[in-house]
């Protein structure tokens, strides 16, 4: 079987849709189409069937789909293999990574990456809900991501690399001048009545909410929802509400204007576990390349460093 071929395959299984795996792959939906064709009549059996106005696979598309995979990593650990013996981690490496993530992690290893002369990584954010982040690695090479648990069940089961990175405190923003800001951390029942600038349905950070307001006994006042966390941290220096923010990220050195000159006031909270779990995410075949595993060195350093620099005492 042509191993082209045995890639379209996988892509859509991974993409679910032939226009799709045509975007992705830069050929039109009736080559894709043909191509399949082609493959089928060389394994003999059925690989798709129709689903309503789109195709899916069959349970031999799926296993086969699956070899796809196997192939593809034992190429890329083949080349890895030869990269290493000539000490040369070279090539293109793309990268997504939720805003705040880009923010701690990306200057200092774009500095550590500046020694790979014949590295270049090309980085740019996204910001999707939790359940989406696998998504993005049938576009990108290293996908940064984060979670409320660890490990996150909602990406298992998709054969992806996954590598933990960092766990991230999750603090309680606060204006300067609150009544609980001299206190040393916060617990649930000291939150009652606040109102909240929330995040999006589906983002980590609401899960810490949901928790407080169990532990708590009564519900949490969403009064707004934003996924950037600089407007959520202008809208607390400003005294419109309280929020949960990432401890190492979290402190607007970017406020400038004089409405915002107070900015805010960050404390632990007690009773209930409020952290993130921060990841890089990848097909098992990318994770194989010797270029992919140095930038996911230099983030496993960079994270190690920014641990250290910030330790945490639980309150």
């Amino acid at each position: 079987m042509d191993v082209r071929r045995l890639e379209l395959l996988r892509e859509l299984a991974e993409r679910g849709s032939i226009t799709e795996v045509a975007k992705a792959t830069h050929r039109t939906p009736s080559a894709v189409s043909q191509q399949l064709r082609v493959l089928e009549r060389e394994a003999g059996l059925p690989l798709t069937e129709k689903a309503g106005r789109g195709i899916v696979l069959t349970d031999a598309g799926r296993a086969l789909a699956r070899s796809a995979a196997d192939v593809a990593v034992a190429i890329e650990r083949a080349d890895a293999l030869w990269d290493e013996f000539r000490h040369d981690p070279t090539g293109e490496v793309s990268l997504a990574t939720f805003p705040t993530g880009g923010q701690m992690l990306l200057p200092g290893v774009l500095h550590r990456l500046a020694r790979q002369s014949g590295l270049t990584l090309h980085a740019s954010d996204r910001d999707p809900i939790s359940e989406a982040f696998p998504e993005l690695t049938n576009d990108f090479d290293i996908v940064i991501a984060h979670a409320p648990t660890r490990p996150p069940s909602m990406w298992l089961g998709r054969g992806l690399s996954i590598v933990h990175l960092m766990t991230e405190p999750l603090d309680v923003a606060l204006p300067f001048g609150h009544p609980l800001d001299s206190a040393a951390s916060v617990t649930p029942a000291d939150l009652i009545g606040e109102q909240w600038i929330g995040v999006p349905w589906g983002y980590p950070f609401e899960r810490t909410l949901y928790d407080i307001s169990a532990a708590a006994g009564a519900p949490v006042n969403i009064v707004q929802r934003f996924a950037d966390t600089r407007v959520t941290e202008a809208l607390v220096s400003a005294g419109l509400g309280v929020a949960i923010l990432p401890r190492y990220t979290a402190g607007g050195a970017y406020l400038t204007s004089s409405a915002m000159s107070q900015r805010i006031s960050l404390k632990p909270l007690s009773g209930v576990r409020a952290e993130r779990h921060i990841y890089a995410l990848m097909r098992p075949d990318r994770a194989e390349r010797l270029a992919v595993r140095t930038v996911v060195d230099a983030l496993r350093a960079e994270s190690d460093a920014i641990t250290v620099a910030n330790p945490t005492t639980a309150p």
